[in-house]
């Protein structure tokens, strides 16, 4: 059996996604364009905010000082879209974006600051401006690049298509025919922009493997993969890995995969995935009450209530599902540009937002925020949930900002929350309580959430575990209600209001756990 290895740095780190068209405008970059859209208007599909590089190098001592030790960034490289998911080109970054000094600059500044960068790699399709594209839409089949996408044949030629900017006419045939038959291509999810790339072709194979060791030699931490199950081809991304790994052993490899990875995950092609089954399980726990149904529908594959029980044994299972290393290095998320915001989702309930951000906090992985969640951003699907960082201050939940800071801390601080084993210690499906412990060597976690709108009192039985000593209350959920938004400073760390606790032959009793919130107690450990 292969020995799996993941990037060390991984277990450690709290990522930031960022969509850089909507973060920050920096300074630096001159010869803006002058056709933005108003940075505080809602985002539009086709507008630019004006975000660039410059401005989220500005801002990485804000990042370091909310605990931020890694971020992925969305796609960087020149492309006509805000979200840059067309590439024309893979080797230059887009110039609204500030170019290739832009992402130099950003690098030598979060590298300094002990950040790390994964970029967002787009390996399955092309924009139709990609020059190779356009030299086959130019000069059909004399082409030397017409291998390297899906053609029909029969409509590359003066007057037969391919139809990369089909009327609207053409446009309604592809429901019908498909994209290959209507407009002469294969196009990824059958949308004209995006012509799909030929993956066995060795030419494009060697084209990307080249770029993802470029970006990787040139600074970067790891390739965030996008769709790679579109590439259905395992020995593609065994090469991918290969080119990647020995560009920097240390580099992070994360796809997109929304549901069950297994395939990828036996050490030989990813090192992670995008953790969305537990996304959705933290939707349907911490907001079932609240949650908003017609959004719900926007999150991938759907999302189901679950009471406290129903979620520790899907929980189980997610941890069950592959080797510790690789649970280890899971990027845990609440959501994403693609994904309405979990504080809408939650119907505005701030409280969901707190237990499921101390959840995916101090399970096994590494921690994502999406940018502006930490000061209580909302939004639908997209584009709504991709709207700008707010400018003014007034606007932050700075309540909840400072405890995602403490969270942050509390897991540096604590190693059993970043390399511990995982047990379940609690799951009461009509009390509402789950609970459970990360063991590493002399250390020890008890994370009790009480989703339940009144308070609780347990006892935990622990003895089974080991021998603890030495209790300490670590953290404790701000109360401020389910409203969403305001200065809600609430508690941050353990004082007069936290909850009694008990430690008495291997046993931990708790009074009155607040409704809607959490306490993390840390121990001396002997297994």
């Amino acid at each position: 059996m292969q020995q799996i290895h993941t990037p060390d740095w991984v277990k450690d780190a709290v990522f930031y996604q960022i969509f850089p068209d909507r973060f920050a405008i920096g300074g630096a970059l001159e010869n803006k364009p002058a056709n933005l859209e108003p940075w505080d208007a809602p985002p539009d599909t086709f507008g630019f905010k004006g975000g660039d590089l410059y401005g989220i190098a500005e801002r990485l001592e804000y990042l370091r000082d909310l605990g931020i030790t890694a971020l992925y960034l969305n796609p960087i490289f020149q492309s006509p879209a805000n979200h840059r998911y067309h590439t024309q080109d893979y080797y230059r970054v887009d110039p609204i974006l500030g170019g290739d000094a832009a992402f130099d600059q950003l690098v030598q500044r979060a590298h300094a600051l002990g950040i790390r960068i994964v970029l967002d790699g787009v390996f399955n399709h092309t924009g139709r401006g990609f020059y190779q594209f356009q030299h086959a839409l130019e000069n059909g089949s004399a082409s030397p690049y017409v291998d390297w996408f899906h053609f029909d044949r029969t409509q590359l030629g003066p007057g037969r298509g391919p139809y990369a900017y089909p009327s609207a006419r053409r446009a309604r045939l592809i429901r019908r025919l498909g994209s290959r038959r209507a407009l002469g291509y294969d196009a990824w999810w059958d949308l004209p922009p995006l012509p799909k790339l030929n993956t066995d072709n060795p030419a494009v194979r060697r084209f990307l493997l080249d770029v993802a060791r470029y970006w990787i030699a040139r600074g970067a931490d790891g390739w965030r993969l996008d769709v790679p199950g579109e590439i259905d081809d395992d020995a593609f991304w065994r090469a991918f890995r290969t080119a990647v790994k020995q560009a920097n052993p240390e580099a992070y490899i994360v796809g997109e995969v929304w549901t069950d990875a297994g395939r990828w995950l036996q050490g030989d092609q990813f090192d992670a995935v995008m953790n969305y089954v537990v996304t959705r399980a933290c939707i349907g726990f911490f907001a079932r009450e609240s949650l908003d149904g017609s959004l719900a529908h926007a999150v991938g594959h759907g999302v189901q209530t679950l009471n406290a029980g129903q979620f520790a044994d899907e929980i189980d299972r997610v941890m069950r599902l592959y080797d510790t290393e690789i649970i280890q290095a899971q990027l845990n998320l609440l959501g994403s540009h693609d994904t309405p915001r979990f504080l809408s989702l939650a119907g505005g309930d701030r409280t969901a937002l707190l237990l499921a951000y101390t959840f995916i906090f101090t399970i096994p992985g590494a921690p994502c925020v999406y940018y502006g969640d930490e000061v209580g951003m909302t939004g639908g699907a997209d584009p709504h949930c991709r709207r700008s960082f707010p400018a003014r201050r007034a606007e932050w939940d700075t309540g909840l900002q400072h405890y995602l800071r403490a969270l942050a801390g509390l897991r540096q601080r604590a190693a059993c929350l970043r390399r511990g084993t995982f047990h379940r210690l609690r799951a009461d499906g009509r009390s509402g309580v789950y609970a459970f412990a990360r063991l590493y060597r002399d250390e020890a976690a008890v994370v009790v959430l009480n989703s339940a709108r009144r308070p609780r009192t347990l006892e935990l039985k622990l003895s089974a575990l080991g021998s603890f000593s030495t209790l300490s209350t670590e953290l404790v959920t701000p109360t401020g209600g389910a409203g969403g938004g305001g200065n809600k400073a609430g508690r941050e760390t353990a004082g007069e209001a936290a909850p009694q606790a008990q430690l008495h032959d291997g046993r931990l009793r708790v009074a009155l756990i607040p409704a809607r919130s959490a306490v993390i107690y840390r121990f001396c450990f002997t297994p």
